[in-house]
């Protein structure tokens, strides 16, 4: 059976952090408001893996009211998310992502973004695709107010 899950996440600029997507880190400044490092790229592809293996959200496995979770890097979401995919028997086949950003310009990271969630899933960085683009200046992301990532995951089950 083929299972598809998709992810959304938002989170508003706080410039005293360092921005983190996709497990990579952009910038030392400039980063994104939240419980966890705030990584709205891995937010999403936990949403997105959470979503196909229908075991709810984000918010249920890692509540932002628990102190636990509190600066915890995102990768470890991801992980646990993926554990409930496999655990279930399921192979994820492919990940698409888009983040959307007035700033900063994300094509420089591209690669590294696409080579660290291919190495988070164990796929082949050709199973992980990662896309960028603006809203041209319109809305909260065109003000540079936050950053939006969406997440869509395949995964083939038993």
């Amino acid at each position: 059976m083929i299972r598809v899950g998709q992810g959304i996440d938002v989170h508003p600029f706080e410039k005293s952090r360092p921005l983190i997507l996709g497990g990579v880190r952009i910038s030392d400044s400039g980063g994104l408001t939240g419980h966890s490092d705030a990584d709205v790229v891995l937010h999403a592809l936990t949403d997105a893996l959470l979503g196909a293996a229908g075991a709810g959200d984000i918010g249920q496995h890692f509540p932002s009211d628990d102190p636990r979770w509190k600066g915890v890097e995102s990768a470890r979401f991801v992980a646990e998310a993926k554990h409930i995919v496999d655990e279930m028997g399921a192979d994820i086949a492919n990940v698409d992502i888009t983040i959307v950003a007035q700033q900063p310009k994300l094509a420089p990271f591209r690669d590294a973004i696409q080579g660290k969630i291919a190495k988070l899933l164990d796929l082949p960085a050709g199973h992980v695709n990662i896309k960028a683009t603006t809203t041209d200046h319109l809305g909260f992301i065109g003000r540079g107010e936050g950053i939006c990532a969406m997440a869509v995951v395949l995964i083939s089950t038993p």
